[in-house]
């Protein structure tokens, strides 16, 4: 007879998660979780050799994990990496976009154009591109989706600059109307806000912050833990919003 857990574990075993961003910190570490749940994963980013060693590890857990390079600020390259994972797995059942950027010129005194175009591209459009290009696919699974934006998304943080504020921030709308207009089909979509996460992205601010810094805020372990919640979530259950915070950020 088959218990209840395992009954569970046959749903997921052929689910297919997509994750950009999937080579280092939040993304890598929702992977992690995702593919521990039974989820088969596709890995997106920039860095193909990172996201090989991401997906060895989730080789050597008896997970099943497939690497597909992108740059998903090129429209091009993302409907053919589309492609590729539906030839490849013949469906998509979630996303987990988790690639971003920012500047350390970041205020209206030293920004440059050039950076603030690239932010934006990378924090919000190609968020747009890669669902838009996936959802007919998570139509048909009934399909969730997870945009990491950031505490900025949800609560003004000055600091943050002002691409990176304004894209994030604009994350909430997408999400939204993703959710007001996809629900017929089952999409659902979650716009989650983490505060101060110990990760790499932290080189990218103008005063990278000391360990003693880093001891107090969020793991990446800590993020995809909440990711895995949402993807583990029963199909009738919506998480709109998720704010994560350090209890040191106030």
């Amino acid at each position: 007879m088959t218990d209840e857990r395992t009954a569970d574990r046959s749903t997921t075993d052929d689910r297919v998660l997509w994750v950009t961003g999937g080579g280092s910190g939040m993304g890598a570490a929702a992977a992690q979780v995702a593919a521990r749940s039974g989820w088969r994963l596709v890995l997106s980013g920039r860095r193909t050799e990172r996201l090989e060693a991401v997906a060895a590890g989730i080789r050597a857990e008896g997970g099943t994990a497939d690497v597909l390079p992108l740059d998903a600020t090129d429209p091009e390259a993302v409907t053919a990496a589309r492609d590729t994972l539906l030839e490849r797995h013949g469906r998509i059942d979630g996303l987990v976009l988790s690639a971003g950027l920012n500047s350390r010129r970041r205020r209206w005194d030293d920004q440059s154009m050039t950076d603030l175009r690239a932010v934006i591209d990378t924090n919000l459009t190609a968020v747009v591109q890669v669902v838009d290009a996936a959802l007919p696919a998570l139509r048909r699974s009934g399909g969730v989706v997870v945009v990491v934006s950031s505490y900025a998304g949800w609560s003004s943080q000055p600091g943050a600059g002002v691409a990176y504020s304004a894209s994030k921030t604009a994350l909430g709308p997408v999400v939204r109307t993703l959710n007001q207009q996809e629900a017929q089909h089952g999409v659902r979509a979650t716009h989650l806000c983490p505060g101060d996460v110990a990760t790499d992205f932290l080189e990218q601010r103008p005063s990278v912050p000391d360990a003693a810094a880093r001891a107090v805020m969020l793991t990446p372990e800590d993020v995809g833990r909440a990711i895995g919640f949402v993807l583990c979530a029963p199909a009738h259950v919506r998480i709109d919003e998720l704010v994560l915070s350090p209890v040191s950020q106030h």
